[in-house]
């Protein structure tokens, strides 16, 4: 019997992709189907439908679903879930569309799934809003005081993606065709749940934490997975290689930083670097708690959650990802409650008085003393072409990456915020 967390939702791995024979027939039933395309994100969402990484969903979700997962972290059965996973139409083709018909789903000019609709319901200006408010608001300065519409509409590009998308949302079980080019383009790093727990198996882990990536890794990233490595199994380094926002650094160069890392200074044994094929939604302590979801179903126990986690700009209190665990709702059924717990760590930096890594429950140091460490600042300094301070990243690390912006011919400006820059400490 596995020692392993069970995957989330109580129903196993639920996996909408289909194999062999199935798969060949609904790829010639889906030629014939009326086509409707999907966005980046709904691609990254069908195909971890498709793996089981959002176990126990099997499609795109109902306004039932959609309302409750806002106002109450939970789906309308009662099992927990932290972010709405819809699929946004046109009112074009949701007029020629009425409930029992099935549609392909195409993104990228591939048919990534079939669909089997049971609902449709519109998305005014007003619910859009209201969506953004419950998901994306948080306790940050550009939160607070009535500045969320002032500063999110232009800032935020979880809200930006909300307030564009389509009109209808439609809902309904998914049978998916394609993983994308991930399986090829990232081969040995692109896995799937069944895989990474396969391997946890093999290593007889039980205990394992998950470092959830956007950026390549500083000296606090590679502290944070040392400190995991120290009291559980082993860590699993979870890149996301899906899309981001303008002047974040593209997936290939971030895995290839992070094997470099794990090359020069881990213990390969207690470390597997992987990638899962999402779109971020910086959803700051709301997207924290969807990592923590879908890595339960990877087999994950635990999710590293440190300073600012998923945010962006100010729109989040320092540590308001942690804190939001603690709000959780649970039900006492454990296939409906969220089983990975998170592992609180304190804003962490180089300190040049104690001579290596500290965090605030360590150090008494000032903040003159500290290297502040975060991908923001570090993005915008190699973009900026300035000086790296030392012991901010590992100079292997660090020449790798130089090399990818000193070859780019389009730079996009990096904003600071107040906990990237330290101003917060």
């Amino acid at each position: 019997m596995s020692k392993l967390v069970a995957p989330h939702g109580g129903k196993g791995l639920v996996c909408a992709l289909l194999h062999g024979s199935e798969l060949a027939a609904e790829k010639e039933k889906a030629a014939g189907l009326k086509k409707v395309k999907v966005s980046a994100r709904a691609k990254g969402d069908l195909i971890m439908m498709g793996i089981g990484g959002f176990s126990p969903l099997s499609g795109f979700m109902t306004k039932a679903d959609w309302k409750n997962v806002c106002e109450n972290f939970q789906l309308a059965d009662g099992t927990f879930w932290p972010v709405p996973i819809t699929l946004d139409i046109t009112k074009e083709d949701a007029n020629s569309i009425t409930a029992g018909d099935e549609i392909a789903l195409e993104a990228d000019g591939e048919i990534m799934a079939t669909m089997k609709v049971t609902e449709k319901f519109d998305m005014t200006e007003a619910d859009k809003k209201w969506e953004c408010e419950k998901v994306f608001m948080g306790c940050g300065a550009d939160s607070i005081d009535g500045k969320f519409w002032q500063v999110a509409p232009a800032d935020h590009p979880g809200v930006i993606m909300v307030m564009n998308q389509k009109d209808v949302n439609i809902a309904g079980s998914v049978k998916v065709l394609s993983q994308g080019s991930y399986p090829s383009e990232y081969p040995g790093v692109y896995l799937t749940p069944a895989e990474t727990r396969a391997m946890f198996e093999e290593r007889g882990w039980s205990k394992v934490a998950a470092l959830q990536l956007r950026n390549p890794m500083h000296r606090s990233h590679e502290f944070l997975a040392k400190i995991a490595i120290e009291v559980c199994d082993g860590v699993l380094i979870h890149s996301l290689i899906g899309n981001l926002k303008a002047g974040d650094i593209p997936a290939p160069v971030r895995v290839k930083a992070i094997e470099i890392l794990i090359d020069n200074y881990f213990v390969k044994d207690n470390v597997i670097n992987a990638g899962y094929p999402l779109d971020m939604r910086y959803a700051g302590p709301r997207e924290a708690l969807l990592h923590a979801t879908f890595r339960q179903n990877y087999g994950i126990t635990d999710m590293l959650i440190g300073r600012d986690h998923a945010g962006v700009g100010d729109f989040y209190g320092l540590f308001e990802a942690q804190e939001i665990f603690d709000r959780v709702p649970t039900t006492g059924i454990a296939g409906k409650d969220l089983l990975c717990k998170p592992m609180k760590i304190d804003w962490t930096f180089y300190c040049h008085k104690c001579d290596g890594m500290a965090s605030l429950r360590t150090c008494n140091h000032t903040k003159e003393d500290r290297v502040i460490l975060s991908g923001t600042k570090l993005r915008k300094a190699l973009s900026e072409g300035t000086e790296v301070v030392d012991h901010f990243g590992r100079n292997e690390v660090l020449d790798h990456l130089k090399k990818y912006y000193a070859g780019l011919t389009e730079k996009v400006e990096v904003k600071m915020q107040g906990a990237a820059s330290g101003a917060k400490m």
